[in-house]
């Protein structure tokens, strides 16, 4: 039966690692429960890590291989296979279970799935859970997200009052993500004691509905209706596009220079990522190849030209159309 997800950061304090883990639900949660795992792991000397992507086309006998395998530099391993779609398919079904029977020593696999439900059981599933972990992570509901934020905040040693989560609650909408950004940046803008309402009111971000990094987060998240309807927002306003326009191409940037990194956690360090605002990039980077980055780069200048005077065009409108390309590369074709 899946652990309860609560119980999770006690899971992680034991003194050993159970020879299976599966990690799935919400993608947000998930990532940061898998990062959890793997730290756990380096404390515990396993030294080793071989991350296995299941892709269309994937060879289940390189889970057996890879159990069987034997390095010279490290005695403990972690095998991180990446499942996303949460169906492995009748051969991978075997090769898990088969995996599970008679898991190597010193050996830990670390299973992945972004997404759940009563559909994706299976004998598989059931197999890992008997073997090890098995820990379903739901998003929080409408009524839990108030809850959720103060716990996370009191994780990061942010103590605030009802008032004061349930106004950051409100302004983050039921956006998961966007409520783990806030909390990231409270971490740093805030300098002790108890957080009530009127000092959270002072730390977020003026207007908070209409701003620009609200304005690129909802576009980095897929969130085309929300984006959108923040620019909207931005130019009833009245609030100038050429400033806007710098902060969402150095946020280009960093998108492109991470879909062409070797390492993308190494780059988003680099880049001194927050873990949620890396989060946001890595789920971004999934719906798009290279290629596509560098044409919303080129079309941000084209914006930046028009607000210049320098090329013939509405900016704002433009500036439209790429929130649209950026949230949905599907969009790529209105922009021809």
């Amino acid at each position: 039966m899946p652990l309860n997800a609560n119980r999770w950061t006690q899971q992680l304090k034991a003194d050993a690692l159970q020879p299976a883990y599966l990690l799935t639900g919400e993608e947000m949660l998930v990532l940061e429960a898998s990062d959890a795992l793997r730290a756990r792991a380096r404390e515990l000397g396993y030294s080793e890590r071989e991350v296995i992507s299941v892709e269309s086309g994937f060879d289940w006998d390189d889970l057996a291989r890879a159990a069987a395998g034997m390095s010279l530099f490290a005695r403990q391993r972690l095998l991180d296979l990446r499942l996303p779609t949460g169906k492995p398919g009748r051969e991978g079904s075997k090769a898990l279970v088969a995996y599970c029977a008679d898991p190597p020593p010193d050996t830990v696999l670390l299973v992945t799935c972004m997404t759940w439900s009563k559909k994706h059981e299976g004998a598989w599933s059931r197999a890992i859970d008997k073997a090890g972990v098995h820990v379903v992570f739901w998003p929080p509901r409408a009524n839990e997200m108030p809850a959720w934020i103060g716990a996370r905040m009191a994780r990061h040693g942010i103590q605030a009052d009802a008032d004061a989560v349930a106004l950051l609650a409100e302004r983050v909408e039921g956006n998961l993500l966007a409520a783990a950004q806030e909390v990231d940046k409270l971490v740093m803008l805030h300098e002790g004691g108890r957080l009530d309402a009127t000092t959270m009111e002072s730390l977020v971000a003026d207007s908070a509905r209409f701003d620009i990094f609200r304005l690129t987060d909802a576009a980095f998240a897929g969130d085309t209706a929300r984006a959108l309807r923040v620019i909207r927002g931005l130019e009833a306003e009245g609030e100038e596009l050429i400033p806007m326009m710098g902060w969402l191409a150095s946020q280009l940037q960093i998108a492109l220079r991470l879909s062409m990194a070797a390492d993308f956690s190494a780059q988003a360090r680099a880049e001194h990522l927050w873990q949620s605002r890396e989060q946001l990039f890595r789920q971004a980077l999934r719906r798009a190849p290279r290629g596509h980055w560098q044409q919303c780069l080129k079309h941000a200048a084209r914006i930046d030209r028009m607000c210049k005077g320098r090329e013939q065009g509405d900016p704002w409108r433009e500036a439209q159309r790429l929130m649209a390309m950026i949230a949905d590369p599907r969009s790529t074709a209105a922009l021809a």
